[in-house]
């Protein structure tokens, strides 16, 4: 009998998960909670390690064929001035990949279109698990019982399931709250990528394929805060009138139906992902803030490790163990110094701010880029493999 795995949660990491299982010969299937999967969200990075990981599972080219190649990414003041400029192809030399940002929705279409349509169940809440020695048992919200080999958790960030297993879990908020767009770029014509650090907060902008751009906004708020929740965007070119003209002519060609908003948040590096078959992967695993654009990358690569894992052995507790022990010590990394890079970017103190950007303009680029290159030189499929 195959061995029968189920997934909770349809995004990015529990279909990538999906394929690669299924490649596998096992028997899998996908309950995402939402009634249609549309890509919540908009748009993100998919840095060199995340398309190694997607080459390992033999979908590199489809997803270059979305993506939108990234040869830059700049840091700039609010002026528009360059305080940092990585070296983005000496940095992605060690996977021999390039850089992209794609569209959310277009890359849950393309995983979607890899797997049988049968294989994803939509409108399906999973609320509770119990695991014995025969499986894991898993109840829905419907009142359904199903019983499997192995559970996957990649419901996301608030997963109520990881919650069960660890009610310390609790998202933690960041102290900024964000809004995203995506538009039309025949007007803006934006050719590269770059991101604003200035008092008023942080832009970030980048082209996308189909001649669409994806911008982003970060403000220092309190959580929940209503007055940001119905933020327009003529509340945001009020916010950002003192930044340089190409936000503000982003700002001009953006309609409040295109805004998307909601409070940044992760989760504070856990001790473990694996609990006998039960295996925590991507944002439900180890949220992380969006400050070095790796949230989708390591859910991408907790896939690619799983993968080669059960190469290793078909024993699943054992396999998740060990991909618990390769994982952890990368995403508690990555999860920290997202987290104090985003407290640092985020500064609205003048004389801070000040001190900050002549630190960044006068480092020597090696300096700058160190945190990067830890992150993007790292072979993530050779740690801690015995």
């Amino acid at each position: 009998m195959k061995t029968k795995i189920a997934i909770i949660g349809g995004g990015v990491a529990g279909l990538t998960a999906a394929i690669g299982l299924q490649q596998l010969g096992m028997e899998v299937s996908v309950y995402e909670r939402a009634p249609q999967l549309k890509g919540i969200g908009a748009g993100f990075g998919l840095a060199a390690n995340a398309m190694h990981a997607f080459d390992l599972l033999g979908l590199g080219p489809g997803v270059e064929a979305i993506g939108h190649f990234l040869p830059s990414y700049n840091i700039l003041d609010q002026q528009g001035n360059i305080l940092v400029a990585p070296d983005t192809r000496s940095i992605s030399d060690a996977y021999q990949q390039r850089n992209f940002a794609i569209h959310r929705a277009d890359l849950h279409q393309f995983l979607m279109e890899q797997l049988p349509a049968e294989c994803v169940v939509l409108g399906k809440e999973a609320i509770r698990l119990q695991q014995d020695s025969q499986g894991v048992r898993i109840s829905f919200a419907d009142g359904e019982l199903l019983e499997v080999d192995a559970l996957i958790i990649a419901d996301g960030v608030k997963s109520k399931l990881r919650q069960q297993l660890l009610p310390d879990s609790q998202p933690r908020y960041a102290g900024y709250t964000c809004w995203r767009a995506i538009m039309d770029n025949s007007a803006i014509q934006l050719t590269h990528s770059s991101e604003t650090w200035g008092k008023a907060g942080r832009f970030g902008m980048t082209p996308l394929v189909g001649n669409k751009l994806y911008w982003y906004a970060c403000i220092n708020a309190p959580a929940n805060s209503l007055t940001y929740a119905n933020f327009t965007v003529t509340d945001l070119q009020k916010h950002f009138s003192s930044y340089h003209q190409t936000i503000r002519d982003i700002l001009a060609h953006t309609n409040d139906q295109q805004l998307l908003w909601n409070d940044i948040i992760d989760i504070k590096p856990l001790k473990q992902l694996a609990y006998g078959n039960v295996l925590l992967i991507g944002d439900a695993g180890h949220a992380t803030t969006p400050n070095l654009g790796q949230g989708a990358c390591q859910a991408i690569e907790d896939v690619a490790v799983l993968v080669d894992q059960l190469h290793e052995t078909t024993d699943l507790a054992t396999a998740f163990q060990r991909v618990s022990d390769r994982r952890l010590a990368r995403t508690r990394y990555i999860t920290n110094t997202s987290w104090q890079v985003g407290k640092i970017a985020q500064w609205d103190n003048s004389m801070l701010i000040a001190l900050r950007n002549f630190a960044m303009r006068i480092l020597p680029e090696r300096m700058k880029q160190l945190q990067l290159r830890k992150l993007l030189q790292e072979d993530f499929m050779s740690i801690n493999k015995k």
